[in-house]
This record gives C-alpha cells, structure tokens and sequence, in this order.
C-alpha cells in the first residue's frame, strides 16, 4: 500500500516489519492530539487528518517525526477526499465531533475502504446510524467499526459486559457518571447544544428500544466511595442504550449523570482551558446490574483525566484491531462486542487510563 500524503515526507514502509498507518481524523483538536502521541509513543505511523490544512501541518512540524508523521487533508463534505485517506491509511481513529455531524461520512469511508475504524461518539443516535447504515457494507468489504469507544459510551458498556457476565435474568443495567472538573472544548460543547435541544431521544425499557420525546428528571445514583449517594440527571444521553442491550439480556438501559457536573461555572465556557486543567477532571463509573429474582452484581472504576481515558481506549482498540486481535467477523460492533471486556479493562488500567474494580467469579 502506498502512502502518498500532502506531507512532503513518505512514511517508510519495511517489506520485513511494516509499521501501520493509522489516521487520526480531527487530529488538531484535543483529543486527536491526544490520541496522535499516544499512537507515536506506542511506535505507530500516524496520518494527521482533517479539513485544516495549515492547522494540520502545524502539528506535523510540531510532533517533528517526519519519518512517522504525514498529512492528509479531507474535508468532511469531501467523500472523495475522506476515500483517499481511507485507502492510504490501515485504521481510521475518528475524534472529530459532533458526531451527529461528522459521523457518517467519516464511517461511510472507513466501511467501503475495508479498514478498522473507531470513533468517539457519545450521542445515541449516530451510534445507532453505523449498525443501522454500514453492517452491511463491513460485511461485505472485511471492516470492523466500533462507535463510542471513548470515555462515555465505551467504558460504560465495557462495564456492563463485565458485571453481567454470566448473569441471568437481567432486569435492568444502570450506567452512572460522577465527573467533576469537565472542561468542555469546541466540540464538546457542539455536541452538548445539539443533545440538550433533541427531542426525539432513544431510550431502553421493557425490552425495546424506543425513539421520542423522554421525561428528563433527578435520581440518586449510590456512587461508591468516596464519591457516595449523588443527585443526578437521569436520563443522560449516552450511547449504551444502543449498545448494552447488544450483548446483555436485559429489559433495561439507564443512563445517569451528576448534576453537579452542570452546575460547575466554567464548563461551557472552557473552550480555551489549556490541557492541564482539562487533565485535572476526576470521575467514578459505576455499572449497577439488578435481577429480576433479586441481586445483581456491580462494578466501577475511577481515575482523572476523562480525555486521556477516552484517548487511551480508543488507540489501544484500534492497535488490538491492526494487531489481528477482536471479532471474528467484520461488520459494526459495540466495544464489549468486538473485545472481551475484563482483559480489556484490565489492560488499560495498567496503562493507567483508570483504577477498576471488577466483581469476583460467581
């Protein structure tokens, strides 16, 4: 495969050991940089993608890895464009939201191009389009895409796969989220405008999936410690209402987050916090599993620095995608579909993305 990018340098292939070429889409925004020196501590060829040229080559002088680094610039309104990329590049590594925006072009390209491809979606409804629009196409080309395989949607649904190993009669799956800190950018602000004016929102209940107009209200999620007991709104627009019930039998997907995280006076205005102070995000995930006969099972993890969680997953997927590892058949998966979910958990703890604390065996 030849990488002939806009970038003056040629990334160097080796017949012996041939390094991937992974794109990063939106790699100037701060979690595409995030996820461009992950890759390139891991010893990756990175792609720097996205519609701003000069913005993009900035990078590249900065990350001043020419042998490693190149440059390919592709509008999202230009399919011909975002096809160039996907055929010069062997995984796709979408943080360029909002996604109910930039989502489908981005995946349409990825589908028909045969690559691996994740994203960093948290809204519902463009999860749902990639099962809905491109299985099909994956099948067919040899593709394998995971939306969400962030910090919200992704841990959560690892989460879930993880405490409801093996449980039957699952009643209902209660995701919350304890953030505090979040320093919103461009993007996620974007994003958060379009998910607060949604009407049509998809929810989870007796079984099936529904689409219209919910009743937003405050719960109590029990938290562990320390965080303990918090108001919360419920429900949170998140995509495992779409991708839980995919792997877990259950009759119910909920949603929660802090209410408090709203209520913090910078977090809409934040676009130009700089990444420190974006780091300094703490959170708790917490997964409650309840059973029809009663019982269930819970699960959590805690850490700082949702950006960095979310960057981290992302890029370790898509190298256990490039490495040969995950489903066994193409097409569109959820995160816990695609990996087993304790290992996978396990491996990013390590890398410090988060602590986890997982039930025992039953």
């Amino acid at each position: 495969m030849s990488c002939n990018l806009s970038h003056p340098v040629t990334l160097l292939r080796t017949e012996v050991s041939r390094l991937m070429a992974i794109a990063v889409y939106g790699a100037t925004g701060h979690t595409g940089r995030l996820v461009t020196a992950e890759l390139l501590a891991r010893g990756q060829q990175v792609i720097l993608a996205g519609r701003g040229e000069e913005r993009l080559r900035a990078l590249a002088a900065e990350l001043a890895a020419p042998d490693r680094v190149g440059v390919l610039t592709a509008p999202i309104d230009d399919a011909a464009a975002l096809r160039r990329l996907c055929e010069q590049a062997d995984a796709l590594n979408h943080c360029a939201g909002p996604f109910t925006t930039t989502g489908a072009p981005v995946a349409a390209a990825a589908a028909e191009a045969g690559i691996p491809y994740v994203d960093h979606a948290i809204e519902p409804h463009p999860v749902k389009y990639l099962f809905d629009a491109f299985h099909a196409t994956a099948e067919r080309t040899g593709a394998v895409l995971i939306p969400q395989m962030s910090f919200y949607g992704g841990l959560g649904d690892l989460l879930a796969a993880a405490a409801a190993e093996g449980l039957p009669d699952v009643e209902k799956v209660t995701v919350g989220y304890a953030v505090t800190g979040w320093r919103m950018t461009r993007g996620a602000v974007n994003t958060a405008n379009l998910l607060i004016g949604e009407i049509d929102r998809i929810s989870y209940t007796d079984g099936a999936q529904h689409i219209g107009p919910v009743e937003i209200r405050n719960s109590v999620f029990p938290f562990p410690p320390p965080v303990g007991p918090r108001t919360t709104i419920v429900p949170f627009p998140s995509g495992e209402v779409v991708t839980v019930p995919r792997h877990v039998p259950t009759r119910a997907v909920e949603v929660q987050l802090t209410a408090s995280t709203f209520e913090e006076e910078q977090i809409f205005s934040s676009v130009d916090a700089s990444p420190e102070e974006r780091a300094r995000t703490r959170f708790t995930v917490a997964v409650q599993v309840v059973r029809s006969s009663g019982g269930g099972r819970n699960a959590h993890l805690v850490g700082h620095d949702i950006w960095r969680a979310g960057a981290l997953a992302s890029v370790e997927a898509v190298l256990r995608l490039t490495g040969g590892e995950g489903p066994r058949k193409a097409g569109v998966f959820s995160p816990a579909e695609a990996f087993p979910a304790v290992p996978l958990l396990n491996s990013l703890a390590e890398q410090g993305a988060f602590e986890v604390s997982l039930p025992g065996p039953s």
